[in-house]
């Protein structure tokens, strides 16, 4: 009889868009998924992760019969409500994947991070898609007192890792050259990262996959999955029947039952300004686009947009029983008020500034906060996930992986860490959301006793040791 048939179910809902999409036309909604279709590969999700190794595969194989099926707009999940950072960084430090993989196999994974900035670059030439990218750099600060001895914690961390070329070590008066930001001690400069409009990316990109001969299905809810000897994906409309599955979910992996406690979803939200003027920006010498964070335990990160505006972003919604994902999650005002009060904070001078959008999106994070990446043959699934809010470029680096193992191509990227890696399963509910629970609640508390009282966190209470990568 050969091997039992492996079915995946529920996929549902939908979720409301940002400005990176309705500040750039979109282009007609694509039809439906309808009757019986076959194709060489299907791949499940209208974002990067899937539209990347659409168009992978696709440049490796021109023949190749791929579909995407997205079950709402292309771009309406995580990839096009996010920060805009394209930056070669993961959520998990250089020590903890040399104890885990090896110093050399961790210098390997950092390589292929900052090689990745260059490839999609390369593809927005190449596919001449004009998505607002510039190489501006990334600037983490320490505000205030309490946040210079992690800061000083982490470069030591990047010499010892070697990756000590990639930082240089900025003193206050350095980070104000670049923007001048209140309460600024010290900071860490990179000239990897670059700024993004990741809503003209990822329709450009999905344009891009379709000239070189993919198809694009919207509106296309998939509410099964099989995969084993014959593989297909079902809407309530069609199916699709194809030699590999790729899902392209991050998130919303969570959302099927043979993976939901493979990835936990967690809100990141964002506040949106309107257009400073030139003597605003200039006013707090935001002259490049260079993206800004802080050494802020509960994650914040700015971007600039090529307008004028000032995202503002970070953690805050809380975690939803059962790794429920709801829309109104991504409307959270208590967060939506705090980054906006973060904004003034950081920029007295601007405290005038109205906000005009304020939206969120939902990202995957697995236990051990190690990206992964996958292919089974004898199943014909393959899978990328855990980008833990990095996926916007680690996104492109998977889908190039996932083109290489697909095509059975041994490369440098089928032997990174990410490959075959598989993290500890999130707990079972309802330890699961205690535990988050009282880490979001803990981290945060801890936050704001630094920025009270200027001294350090100490790393010794249960929400940093739980929390610490």
């Amino acid at each position: 009889m050969g091997p039992v048939p492996k079915t995946i179910v529920g996929l549902e809902g939908m979720v409301p868009e940002s400005w990176w999409l309705t500040s750039t036309p979109a282009p007609p909604l694509r039809p439906a998924l309808q009757g019986t279709v076959s194709a060489d590969v299907v791949l499940v999700g209208g974002g990067f992760t899937a539209l990347w190794t659409a168009y992978e595969l696709l440049r490796r194989n021109p023949k190749l019969r791929l579909v995407v099926l997205e079950r709402d707009r292309v771009g309406s999940g995580a990839s096009g409500r996010n920060g805009g950072w394209c930056v070669p960084e993961l959520n998990i430090g250089p020590a903890r994947l040399a104890e885990w993989f090896g110093s050399a196999a961790a210098r390997r994974l950092r390589v292929a991070m900052k090689d990745t900035v260059g490839h999609i670059s390369a593809v927005l030439r190449d596919e001449s898609i004009d998505a607002d990218f510039e190489r501006s750099g990334v600037l983490l600060v320490a505000r205030g007192p309490g946040q210079l001895s992690p800061l000083e914690a982490m470069a030591a961390e990047f010499r010892d890792a070697g990756w000590g070329d990639d930082y240089q070590r900025l003193g206050s008066k350095e980070c104000q050259q670049l923007v001048e930001i209140s309460q600024v001690e010290g900071g860490l400069f990179s000239e990897c990262g670059a700024s993004v409009h990741p809503g003209k990316l990822v329709r450009g990109l999905a344009l891009a996959v379709e000239r070189r001969g993919g198809v694009i299905y919207e509106r296309s809810t998939v509410d099964r999955i099989v995969s084993g000897p014959s593989p297909l994906v079902a809407t309530s409309t069609g199916e699709v029947r194809a030699a590999v599955v790729v899902l392209g979910l991050e998130a919303y992996l969570s959302q099927l039952a043979r993976f939901h406690r493979r990835v936990l979803p967690l809100y990141s939200l964002i506040v949106l300004t309107e257009p400073l003027s030139p003597p605003q920006l200039e006013e707090v010498g935001w002259r490049r686009r260079v993206l800004v964070s802080s050494m802020r335990l509960s994650v914040d990160y700015l971007n600039r947009t090529v307008d004028g505006r000032v995202l503002v972003g970070g953690r805050g919604a809380p975690y939803s029983f059962s790794s429920a994902i709801r829309a109104s999650s991504e409307h959270h005002a208590a967060t939506h008020a705090k980054l906006r009060q973060l904004f003034r904070a950081w920029f007295p001078s601007l405290s005038t500034v109205a906000f005009t959008h304020a939206w969120g999106g939902v990202l995957g994070m697995p236990r051990d906060w190690m990206p992964q990446v996958g292919y089974d043959p004898a199943e014909g699934l393959a899978w990328a996930y855990g980008y833990t809010g990095h996926g916007v470029a680690t996104s492109n680096l998977a889908g190039r992986t996932l083109a290489d193992l697909i095509t059975g191509t041994s490369s440098d990227l089928t032997s990174l860490p990410l490959v075959g890696h598989r993290s500890p399963n999130w707990e079972v509910e309802p330890f699961r959301w205690l535990g988050v629970r009282f880490v979001q609640a803990g981290l945060g508390r801890v936050d704001a006793r630094v920025e009270a009282t200027g001294i350090p966190p100490t790393g010794r209470t249960i929400a940093e040791r739980i929390g610490a990568h």
